[in-house]
């Protein structure tokens, strides 16, 4: 510990955001390519795809609150411990990457073996996703509840996530954009064991200030009786009913649609809308590969912001610039293809910016909830796990809808480019993604700006949260 901080590393945040590392190699190369890979290379069906996305939406929404239950209330170390979760989840969670990335077999156009393949792929990864990043969730709560040592957090995370993200720069640039699928798989099994190494490195090092308490309050505890369904039920009804809580679950479901509409999209709508003498596959490997790395640029960038203004005055500023952005797309047109390169590397790099920022409003509500309610511990994961459960559904209400628009004009048949295709039918299906790409961030980000506007927890970043230190303290004497 004293050698890292002779390094001027601080220990705690280094421990954290190894699992961002990670998870952030993985989900970066997950997100971009799943849709392309099953469309286009496996082949999927439409009615497939909508059922596996479906299943997945229900499978996502639910299991978030049941592993922030478990994970706040269990007795079986491996859940109640935010290190330990991270510890025995890593190996699985990087199993169910490799999933997607090896056909169970020769995929015939419309095989209902390749539905089966996307459902148990998108299930496994969400599940082992959420038990891990959960628990990290919890963790950037729990490690401090001061601001500054929070911003300290994101800062690292940041740094880990810019690494992370340069996974979609380099597998480009190896795979060719998935062209050369061998080299793909190659890249993506290399992935999983580097991550899985990071994640590891926090599941042993790093420590919740609420895993640290004596054996008299661990006695304690276990004498106490489980929770029963009715204390669950008002601890969960306390939490929706908060009204900073409810404004934050509307403007997020808006931002993980727009997030799951940027990664999974942008490929699909460049390959489409900017010829290949313009942008080559190279160029457009950089460009993908800036669209993850940027955010994390332009959040590490802003710390000082962050520190002046907050990041409620941040995360309003984004949607304003995201709208406004989108109309001078719209209005220029669809034939600057320079200009649309920019628009969709800035598009993708203002939302996963913004998006990064919202541990902290999620932290300040646990913070709420923990003064409040007096509680003993914090309600970190139950507070993480159901705000998921409204906003993950859009992960798979993107796909399906940009999906069911673009087969209506003839993705389905258009989807290679290089085919010799009828030039009015594409031509049309051009025109509707270059809509969408203007569109859908101008009418999401309008109602991300009337949701976020009245949320009252904008001062955090002028005050040191010490009452849960105090309080913790209370509690330990």
């Amino acid at each position: 510990m004293k050698s890292l901080r002779s390094l001027g590393m601080h220990p705690a945040a280094l421990a954290y955001s190894m699992t961002t590392l990670g998870a952030g190699m993985m989900n970066s190369i997950f997100s971009f390519y799943y849709v392309k890979l099953f469309l286009n290379r496996y082949k999927i069906s439409e009615t497939a795809f909508h059922q596996s996305q479906v299943v997945y939406m229900i499978w996502n929404a639910f299991n978030d609150p049941l592993f922030g239950y478990l994970q706040d209330n269990s007795r079986v170390p491996c859940c109640s411990r935010r290190r330990l979760s991270i510890l025995y989840g890593a190996p699985f969670y990087c199993l169910a990457f490799l999933l997607a990335w090896f056909p169970w077999r020769s995929y015939a156009p419309g095989d209902w073996l390749s539905g089966l393949h996307l459902m148990v792929t998108l299930c496994a990864f969400d599940g082992m996703l959420t038990f891990v990043l959960l628990a990290q969730c919890a963790l950037f709560a729990e490690i401090s509840g001061q601001h500054q040592n929070r911003l300290r957090l994101i800062k690292y995370n940041q740094v880990a996530s810019l690494i992370g993200s340069s996974s979609v720069l380099f597998c480009g640039l190896i795979s060719k954009n998935m062209e050369n699928f061998p080299a793909f798989q190659g890249f993506s099994m290399m992935v999983a064991l580097l991550a899985c190494g990071c994640m590891l490195y926090t599941g042993f090092l790093s420590e919740s200030r609420f895993d640290n308490k004596g054996s008299d309050a661990d006695c304690q505890e276990s004498a106490q009786p489980a929770l029963s369904l009715s204390s669950v039920i008002s601890m969960t009804w306390q939490i929706l009913t908060n009204r900073d809580f409810q404004l934050f679950v509307v403007m997020n479901f808006f931002q993980v649609f727009m997030v799951a509409f940027c990664n999974n999209f942008t490929m699909i709508f460049a390959e489409h809308l900017i010829p290949p003498d313009v942008l080559p596959s190279f160029g457009k490997s950089i460009m993908y590969g800036a669209g993850f790395i940027c955010p994390q640029l332009l959040v590490l960038c802003s710390q000082s912001l962050l520190h002046k203004f907050g990041y409620y005055k941040l995360i309003l500023i984004t949607f304003y610039v995201e709208a406004g952005a989108a109309v001078f797309m719209l209005l220029l047109g669809p034939k600057h293809y320079r200009i649309l390169a920019l628009f969709l590397t800035g598009n993708m790099v203002l939302v996963q910016a913004a998006f990064s920022l919202f541990n902290l409003p999620l932290a300040d509500i646990v913070d709420s909830d923990l003064q409040k309610y007096k509680r003993r511990s914090p309600l970190s994961s139950m507070v993480f796990g159901t705000n998921a459960l409204f906003t993950k559904p859009a992960q798979s209400l993107a796909p399906m809808l940009v999906v069911s628009i673009l087969n209506q004009y003839g993705y389905e048949t258009l989807k290679d480019v290089g085919n010799n295709a009828d030039s009015s039918a594409l031509e049309s299906l051009h025109n509707v993604m270059f809509y969408m790409v203007c569109a859908v961030p101008m009418c999401v980000t309008a109602l991300q700006a009337l949701a976020w506007k009245p949320f009252s927890i904008r001062d955090s970043h002028t005050v040191d949260s010490k009452y849960i230190e105090d309080y913790s303290k209370e509690h330990e004497g």
